[in-house]
């Protein structure tokens, strides 16, 4: 999900190129566009898989809930992501997207994407691209939970976060979290309290500043120095760093 992600899909996955498959996919297939506000859900898990769906403003999270009733968040999302995907597989959703806060989402029938795409080779291209983004989310995901001390998971979070913004011409040194610390606890596999203190110790360290109005406002005045923060806290002793 974090450094490894910015290598892979810094580029060419950039403003250019979503907005040049925004635009290919405005020319070349129909598609409804839904105006969202923050709770709203676009598909629920179970439901009949029928269309894809392309963010073209806003933050969306999937969020897979267990038998006992139990919610995990799985999945971030920003303009120009796909959604949906999963239930390619076996013709339901697997996860329930929700919109972080308002935003505009177009819903594609895959069955017209499929047509289309065999006479649109561009447009082939982009939904496999859009695939293989997603299985490098994932790998990176798992590999973050499986070896990364809980600071460095919360910072890798955050330049996750700045670096999904930069990728879509926004600024990185002022950040809106969307989502509260219980949910990046609940993404990230720890407590509240956990994210909390990774936090505030970043803000001692001065990697990070809150901005006055309220703690989801986030200044970052240097992105790299993140990716600092994130080796010092591997690199700290065993015991030393934060678990969950």
């Amino acid at each position: 999900m974090y450094e490894a992600t910015r290598s892979r899909e810094s580029h060419p996955f950039g403003p250019h190129q979503i907005d040049e498959l925004l635009q290919l996919v405005q020319a070349s297939v129909p598609f409804q566009r839904r105006l969202v506000r923050a709770d709203d859900v676009i598909f629920q898990a179970g439901q009949a898989f029928v269309n894809l769906y392309i963010a073209n403003s806003g933050f969306y999270k999937l969020v897979n809930s267990s038998g006992e009733g139990r919610e995990q968040v799985v999945g971030l999302h920003f303009k120009g992501d796909w959604m949906g995907l999963d239930g390619i597989a076996h013709g339901c959703y697997g996860c329930e997207a929700v919109a972080l806060d308002t935003g505009e989402i177009w819903a594609v029938s895959y069955e017209s994407l499929f047509h289309s795409a065999m006479k649109t080779p561009a447009l082939l291209a982009a939904m496999h691209s859009a695939m293989s983004r997603e299985l490098v989310r994932d790998h990176d995901a798992m590999l973050s939970l499986c070896t990364l001390p809980a600071d460095a998971r919360v910072a890798g979070f955050l330049r996750y976060w700045a670096d999904a913004l930069e990728q879509r011409g926004l600024r990185t040194d002022q950040v809106t979290l969307r989502m509260s610390r219980a949910e990046i606890g609940n993404y990230l596999g720890m407590t509240l309290e956990t994210v909390s203190r990774a936090l505030s110790r970043m803000a001692r360290d001065e990697v990070i500043r809150f901005a006055e109005k309220g703690r989801r406002e986030i200044h970052i005045p240097q992105v790299q120095a993140l990716t600092s923060f994130i080796r010092e806290a591997c690199a700290a002793p065993v015991g030393t760093a934060n678990a969950r």
